[in-house]
C-alpha cells in the first residue's frame, strides 16, 4: 500500500473510530487558471454523512467512509454535489488502490473509470462515447492535482443530520459566483450551521471575499477559543508522479501583493493612498503568519504504517 493510501485510510478511519466530524479541505491551487487565482478550492468533508446519490444525503451505514460535499462552477447545473471521501481524492474506491505514482494520462484514465461507472447519469458521455471534457474532473481524484490541509472539529449525530435535512430539503440549482457564492461559502455556511460564526470573511486580508484560506484560518482562530472541543488537523499530500505540482494558495491582497505583475503598481497606490497601503500591509503579514504549508508540516502523518495507526488512534484525525 503506497503511503498516500495509508494516509487516507487512516485519516477516514481515524475521523469514524474517534468521533464524528466536519472537516474543511483547503485545497492548493494548480494549473493555468491556479495560476491567475492562487486562491485554490475549499470542500467539506463529513465523516459520518454519506449519500445515496451525488445529490441526496444521509447519515453513514456501518463500515461507510463518509462524503465530501463542495459547491461547483459548471457541473451538471446543480450547486452542490456530494462524493464518497476516497474516490474524491483518487478515483478510486479503495485506498489499496490508489497508484504509487501517477502521469496525467494515468489520471485521466482513473477518473474517466469511476465516471462511468457512477457518474453517468450527471456526467454523460460525449456524443462519440469519449469523456466529456469540463469541470467534473474536480470531482475525483482531487490529490493527484494537489495538496490539501484537513481542519476538523468533533461534531453530534444531531448536527449532521439538521445539514443534511437543510440540503436535501432546498433547491440544488447552480448560483456559483466567484465573489459571493463561491466555494468557500460554502464551506463557510456548512461549517458555521454546526458552529455559529466559526467561519468568516475578512474585510482587510481579502476585500470582504470569502476564500479557502480565510477559512481554514478562521477554524484555527476558532479551536484556540473553544478548547473545549476536539479540533484536528490532518495533510494529505498530493501523489508523487509527473503531474506538475500544485503551488501555495494565499488570499486576495496576498496574491496582489505576491504577483509580480501587480507589485509595482500596488505598491505606487499603496504610496498615495494610506489606507490601501494599511490594507495591502495587513494582507501581507496576514499571509506570513498563517501558512497551511507549515500547518501541513507539523500535522503531516509518520512515514512508518505502525506509527500512523499509533498516532491517528490516540488523535483522531491527527494534531
Amino acid at each position: 500500500m503506497t503511503r498516500a493510501a495509508l494516509a487516507i485510510g487512516l485519516f477516514v478511519l481515524g475521523a469514524q473510530s474517534a468521533f464524528p466530524a466536519v472537516t474543511l479541505l483547503l485545497e492548493e491551487p494548480y494549473g493555468t487558471f491556479g495560476g491567475m487565482n492562487p486562491t485554490g478550492h475549499a470542500a467539506v468533508y463529513l465523516s459520518h454523512v454519506c449519500a445515496d446519490t451525488p445529490l441526496r444525503l444521509r447519515l453513514c451505514r456501518e463500515g461507510e467512509q463518509g462524503v465530501v460535499i463542495s459547491r461547483y462552477d459548471r457541473v451538471a447545473g446543480y450547486d452542490w454535489i456530494a462524493i464518497p471521501v476516497v474516490p474524491y481524492l483518487y478515483a478510486v474506491d479503495r485506498p489499496e488502490d490508489v497508484p504509487a505514482s501517477v502521469t496525467p494520462e494515468d489520471v485521466a484514465g482513473l477518473r474517466d473509470a469511476w465516471r462511468r461507472a457512477n457518474l453517468e447519469d450527471l456526467v454523460p458521455d460525449t456524443v462519440d462515447g469519449g469523456a466529456p471534457k469540463g469541470d467534473w474532473i474536480q470531482l475525483v481524484g482531487s490529490a493527484y492535482d494537489r495538496t490539501i490541509y484537513a481542519f476538523g472539529f468533533e461534531t453530534s449525530e444531531a448536527q449532521d443530520e439538521d445539514l443534511i435535512q437543510r440540503l436535501n430539503s432546498r433547491t440544488n440549482h447552480r448560483h456559483f459566483n466567484i465573489l459571493f457564492h463561491n466555494c468557500a461559502d460554502f464551506a463557510r455556511k456548512a461549517i458555521d450551521s454546526y458552529y455559529p460564526h466559526a467561519v468568516h470573511r475578512s474585510l482587510f486580508a481579502d476585500a470582504g471575499v470569502m476564500t479557502p484560506k480565510q477559512a481554514a484560518h478562521s477554524l484555527v482562530n476558532y479551536s484556540k477559543h473553544h478548547r473545549d472541543l476536539q479540533f484536528s488537523t490532518f495533510v494529505i499530500p498530493q501523489v508523487p508522479g509527473s503531474v506538475p505540482r500544485s503551488s501555495p494558495v494565499r488570499g486576495v491582497l496576498e496574491s496582489l501583493v505576491k504577483s509580480k505583475r501587480y507589485a509595482l503598481p500596488l505598491v505606487s497606490v499603496a504610496a498615495l493612498h494610506p489606507v490601501v497601503g494599511g490594507s495591502i500591509a495587513f494582507a501581507w503579514l496576514e499571509g506570513a503568519r498563517f501558512n497551511p504549508r507549515h500547518t501541513g508540516e507539523s500535522a503531516a502523518a509518520p512515514a512508518e504504517p505502525s506509527a500512523i495507526v499509533t498516532e491517528l488512534e490516540t488523535n483522531g484525525l491527527g494534531n
